[in-house]
């Protein structure tokens, strides 16, 4: 039995990777083919009948699932869309709930009628609408950032699948609860301010007494312990039968509060090895739960086939749950944004536009929430069985015929996705900024007693990094390499040289294994950073390269200088081309047209000649970018 235990999990595990890789070969989203991977296993007659408990999926999947998508969630761009997110956490889910009930109650309460059966109780039917309200976190994120929708409409997604959960989970459990008592509208009420004000509450104080316990963690493997058993101490002590708060909001709040002060509270070991095993754990758990959605469709087909209702009720009923599905998310979204912006004026951020309003209607893929959720109906609720089908009909057809047309969808409406190139735009100015701080504090401490040698090398490390962020925005139609690609390349040489000798010496038995071990964690540390800088080397050129706020922004240096000027030496440098020197990347001034070599270059030629002449504003001068930098305020337009 055990060994049969072992196979299965191994066989399940090897399963989702080949499937996600597969994915990935193939260019689909995992969700998706995971799902019709399982679909096809499940009929295979050597495959044992696999029954998701909602157990097992509410209290052992959940809760990680959330947590993992909450602790990379800015906190500040969840704030910053919270109106967005309330009316499609809380109002869509409650309208869908009702929408979808009622049209459940019409359909297989008269058809059951017609086939001389029992109607489907009112309960039953808001309480199938509740399990099918939520969109489902995993599923609607990853096929977001797959099509590269805009970081604005990600995060309003991931803001949604992350709350909608604890709406979804209330309006059924009221549901139930009304097959045996008659529930008031002050009782409804009073039971979702419960469930949502607890669990607040409860992840407030997980949160702050977990940071609290990893200030005091300096050992990375006990920081991460803990942070795996964080989203279980939140929904347990929030799920208990004296708080009866929900737990699937604690875990929401206790990730993104924990998520936020990681860079206070955790050593930068804690978070590197926090961030890799919660990578590994999200894509097993992730993977995993869709390709467990397929497999359970042999033995649900199997079940619905003992219904007594006909083909033709069950199929009507089906079409018409996923058509109200589909239908009541643009039907609550468009006027309900309309009446927003009209009542509370616009939002903080700027209005959501028409064409991602379009997109956000579409995306709303179900998950294993509503798979799991269903089978929380009494097994005696009339039905049943066709319940759960219908469930898993609009789980399906939604990843199906939304996710793959998603995509579609995006390009059609013209949304242009994040731009690599801004990115590195941002990230360089950020790293400048950091540089610069990082001196001004080096010379706060500074005492005379430091080592000269030891003060050049920390600038100079500094500096190198700031450097190579630039040298991302550009790369000049020249054989020449940049020099912190130079130092990428000679260094991996020569980290392989010194992992040969200590592999060498390890074969001779001279030096303690441990001593050995603790001299390649140092390699293999450097070598991820410079594996990471190769990784991440996606900017570069682009048609537009542009910052999100306007040019000029608050500088007025930016607002009055102009955006091009003729350059005075067309073909380069104007001192590189008089000494025959040479240069990385080119500069030009916007005050006097003077071309200068970049920072990166051996000479620094645009720098010393605002050192001399003070013209604040330089440009780009490399094919492609029109970006402007303003000395003196250290402002990007």
């Amino acid at each position: 039995m055990r060994v049969e235990i072992a196979i299965e999990i191994v066989a399940l595990v090897a399963l989702v990777a080949t499937g996600a890789a597969l994915a990935r070969r193939i260019g689909v989203s995992a969700p998706l083919l995971l799902v019709v991977i399982g679909v096809g296993v499940s009929y295979l007659p050597f495959v044992p009948r696999v029954e998701l408990s909602h157990e097992v999926v509410l209290v052992g999947f959940l809760p990680p699932l959330l947590y993992s998508a909450a602790i990379k969630t800015s906190l500040v761009d969840f704030s910053q869309h919270r109106r967005s997110i309330g009316t499609l956490s809380v109002g869509l889910v409650a309208f869908t709930a009702v929408g979808v009930g009622l049209v459940a109650y019409w359909l297989l309460g008269g058809l059951a009628e017609g086939d001389g059966q029992e109607r489907l109780p009112l309960w039953a039917a808001f309480a199938l609408g509740a399990v099918v309200a939520p969109p489902d976190a995993v599923a609607a994120t990853a096929i977001a950032k797959k099509v590269g929708l805009p970081r604005r409409v990600v995060t309003i997604l991931e803001g949604e699948s992350l709350l909608n959960d604890a709406t979804a989970l209330v309006c059924l459990r009221t549901a139930i609860a009304a097959a045996v008592i008659t529930p008031t509208f002050m009782h409804v009420s009073l039971d979702f301010l419960r469930a949502a004000g607890g669990g607040v509450v409860v992840g407030l104080v997980v949160a702050i007494t977990l940071a609290k316990i990893r200030k005091r963690f300096t050992d990375p493997v006990l920081d991460t312990t803990l942070s795996l058993t964080a989203p279980f101490i939140a929904y347990v002590a929030a799920e208990n039968h004296y708080v009866h708060a929900s737990g699937v909001l604690a875990v929401v709040v206790t990730g993104l509060l924990l998520g936020h002060k990681a860079p206070i509270i955790q050593s930068a070991a804690s978070r590197i090895s926090e961030r890799t095993n919660w990578r590994t754990f999200q894509f097993l758990l992730e993977n995993t739960v869709f390709l467990l959605i397929g497999l359970q469709t042999r033995w649900i087909l199997d079940d619905l086939a003992m219904s007594p209702l006909s083909a033709g009720t069950i199929a009507i009923a089906t079409i018409g749950v996923f058509l109200a599905v589909v239908l009541l998310r643009p039907i609550w979204m468009y006027p309900v944004t309309i009446l927003s912006r009209k009542i509370l004026g616009r939002s903080r951020p700027g209005p959501v536009s028409w064409r991602e309003l379009t997109v956000l209607s579409w995306a709303g893929m179900r998950g294993v929430v509503t798979l799991a959720a269903v089978f929380v109906l009494p097994e005696d609720t009339p039905h049943r069985e066709v319940l759960v089908f219908i469930a898993l009909a609009v789980t399906a057809g939604t990843l199906l015929l939304q996710g793959s047309t998603l995509p579609w969808l995006v390009r059609r409406m013209q949304l242009p996705g994040p731009d690599p190139a801004e990115d590195a735009l941002q990230e360089a100015a950020v790293l400048q900024g950091a540089h610069k701080a990082g001196e001004e504090e080096l010379d706060r401490v500074l005492t005379p007693d430091d080592p000269p040698q030891v003060v050049e090398l920390l600038r100079q490390r500094g500096e190198a990094r700031a450097l190579a962020a630039w040298e991302r925005l550009g790369r000049p139609e020249t054989e020449y390499e940049t020099p912190s690609e130079a130092y990428r390349r000679l260094r991996m040489t020569m980290l392989q040289a010194e992992r040969g000798h200590i592999l060498k010496v390890r074969d001779e038995g001279l030096v303690a294994d441990e001593v050995l071990q603790r001299a390649q964690i140092a390699l293999d540390i450097e070598e991820s950073i410079l594996d990471r800088a190769e990784a991440d080397d996606v900017g570069g050129q682009s048609d537009d390269l542009r910052v999100p706020p306007p040019p000029g922004g608050p500088c007025d240096h930016l607002a009055h200088a102009p955006l091009v000027l003729a350059p005075n030496t067309p073909d380069g440098c104007e001192e590189c081309l008089a000494e025959g020197g040479t240069w990385v990347h080119l500069r030009l001034c916007l005050g006097c047209g003077h071309v200068g070599c970049c920072d990166s270059s051996q000479h620094k030629h645009a720098s010393k000649h605002f050192d001399s002449t003070e013209h604040p504003v330089m440009r780009s001068f490399e094919p492609g970018e029109n970006w402007r930098w303003c000395f003196v305020d250290e402002t990007l337009g």
